[in-house]
């Protein structure tokens, strides 16, 4: 089984909140990886999303952050509803 990871940087223009992350979060620029495994046995190849994680600014630490498990349905209602609130 391989497993790679994507890398890609998100912005948020508002404050925010993803399920999962019991605060808000301001607005700016995350980092957001995902890691996908193949699944084996086909006869092309085909990946599965394993985990999506997003760094944050950490809670107790000034300019530390830590990265936070979020599923990415979650990121993605997040990201859009900075897009409506933009409008």
């Amino acid at each position: 089984m391989s497993i790679r990871s994507r890398h890609e940087t998100v912005t948020f223009m508002h404050p925010f909140h993803i399920r999962g992350i019991g605060r808000e979060l301001p607005a700016g620029r995350y980092e957001v990886v995902t890691d996908e495994e193949t699944i084996e046995g086909l006869s092309f190849p085909v990946w599965r999303r394993v985990a999506t994680l997003i760094t944050v600014p950490a809670e107790t630490v000034r300019g530390a952050t830590e990265r936070l498990a979020i599923g990415s349905v979650d990121l993605a209602a997040a990201q859009t509803a900075d897009r409506e609130h933009r409008q």
